[in-house]
């Protein structure tokens, strides 16, 4: 064998020890080389064997073959070759290792111009989930839309892994109105999953739910307090749910109140697509809290942390606190409510809480709590009618605490010693996790007793 031969032969050997590594991606599911199946291998340098293969995605555990040519698009060392590809999202394409800015249309103007609201999204090096981070669902609710920021601000995505897509203002119509609603006066989050052919609200939703949301494996949708309220940073979650209840556990110290998704809202559909879903509150509509921003973005920190998409260590004191039941406390006089009491206080049973005055006669009465829990919202000092949502206590912590399940805790009021001195209201529409809870304690009044409900609000 001369020397030309064996260079030959060797390079043949080359080959046949690549060609066969190449089996070694095949789609999801799929074998390298079925039985029976004649494969034709494409004519290519030594050079490139090892270094291109064919593009597969796995977005979301389903295999697709790539529109490009066989071994036409390069891979990099540190992605797992055939499993992490770019993301086909809004008519971009975001490669792995890199971040964009996509533009979904919310519609129309008045003026027939398309509205194009922004989002981001960061495709991480590495394989992993996609969570979600939404804000400004209702256009006034502002902490939200800075956490969001901050939080996509501070994501590189060379670290990351997985995909992050982040859309700070939902509803630009509200937003640049310094409007909860839409131009029309309906509520967004009273609308999703949405329909192309519904009202303007509902194409909008369906839009973004469609073409965005679908795309997620978890999403966190920020809010805020509603009309003149405020709430203590806490997770609205549907604990029921074992996925959504693994999903809260991801937050840190974070207070968790458990309640299902209200018909439209964009947390409840996003559950029910089978997408873990959390609604996060955080202060009070129309202003910047940045004291609560710091909380959210810590929060987040964590879950991507526990999520293994970043290694973003953030310590927590405290334990997570969780509540089963909740209710507000409304108003049973008109006048001036005032109150020194901070969110996150604990209440005893019979505490003094706040008081309303008569603006004419300078009566002053004293609302008094009927229950032991912890505030986690409550009324700005405003003037309030009576029915004015007033005071959100938490009332039970911990099913294990009383012995029942999550199901029996959420039926009942029972476990919670808690008598109701009237009937159920009606579901409210105040805000994203109606802070009008469907069900209300009526305070103590300044004789002690409860203050009758003689029927539904």
């Amino acid at each position: 064998m001369n020397l030309f031969t064996a260079k030959l032969f060797r390079g043949h050997l080359m080959l046949a020890t690549f060609i066969g590594a190449l089996g070694v991606f095949p789609c999801a599911g799929e074998e390298a080389f079925p039985p029976g199946d004649t494969v034709t291998l494409p004519d290519v340098e030594l050079e490139s064997i090892g270094t291109e293969s064919p593009g597969i995605s796995a977005e979301r555990g389903i295999a697709v073959e790539s529109d490009s040519d066989a071994f036409a698009a390069p891979i990099e060392t540190s992605v797992p070759v055939g499993t992490w590809e770019a993301l086909e999202l809004l008519g971009l394409s975001v490669a792995p290792g890199t971040r964009a800015e996509a533009h979904w249309t919310a519609g129309q103007s008045f003026a027939g111009s398309a509205i194009e609201t922004p989002v981001v999204v960061i495709r991480g090096r590495r394989a992993g989930p996609c969570l979600c981070l939404t804000a400004a669902v209702h256009g006034d609710e502002l902490n939200g839309v800075e956490i969001v920021r901050q939080v996509l601000e501070d994501i590189s995505p060379e670290e990351l892994a997985g995909t992050v897509i982040g859309v700070p203002i939902v509803n630009l119509l509200g937003f640049t109105r310094g409007s909860r609603y839409l131009p029309d006066r309906r509520d967004l989050n009273r609308h999703f999953p949405g329909h192309p052919r519904g009202s303007s609200a509902s194409r909008i939703a369906g839009a973004f739910f469609s073409k965005v949301v679908s795309r997620c494996d978890r999403l966190v949708d920020f809010h805020t307090g509603s009309f003149k309220r405020t709430n203590l940073p806490q997770l609205r979650a549907d604990l029921t749910n074992p996925a959504v209840r693994e999903f809260v556990e991801h937050f840190g110290a974070t207070t968790v109140l458990h309640k299902p998704g209200g018909a439209g809202t964009l947390r409840g559909a996003a559950t029910a697509a089978g997408i873990p879903a959390v609604a996060f509150e955080l202060g009070e509509p129309g202003t910047l809290q940045m004291r609560h921003v710091k909380f959210g973005v810590k929060a987040v920190d964590t879950l991507l942390d526990k999520l293994g998409m970043v290694d973003r260590f953030r310590l927590w004191t405290e334990t997570q606190p969780v509540y089963y039941r909740s209710r507000w406390l409304r108003a049973y006089r008109g006048g001036i409510l005032t109150s020194d009491l901070k969110l996150g206080a604990s209440i005893a049973r019979g505490e003094l809480l706040g008081f309303i005055t008569n603006p004419l006669s300078n009566q002053r009465s004293e609302i008094r709590s009927p229950a032991d829990g912890r505030l986690l919202g409550r009324a700005l000092d405003q003037f309030v009618l009576p029915g004015f949502a007033t005071f959100h206590i938490g009332i039970v912590e911990n099913p294990e605490t009383t012995g029942g399940t999550v199901e029996e805790l959420s039926a009942t009021d029972s476990a919670s010693g808690i008598a109701l001195p009237g009937p159920a209201e009606p579901p409210s529409e105040d805000d994203e996790e109606s802070d009008g809870d469907p069900e209300a304690l009526v305070p103590i009044d300044a004789d002690g007793g409860f203050e009758p409900e003689d029927e539904p609000h």
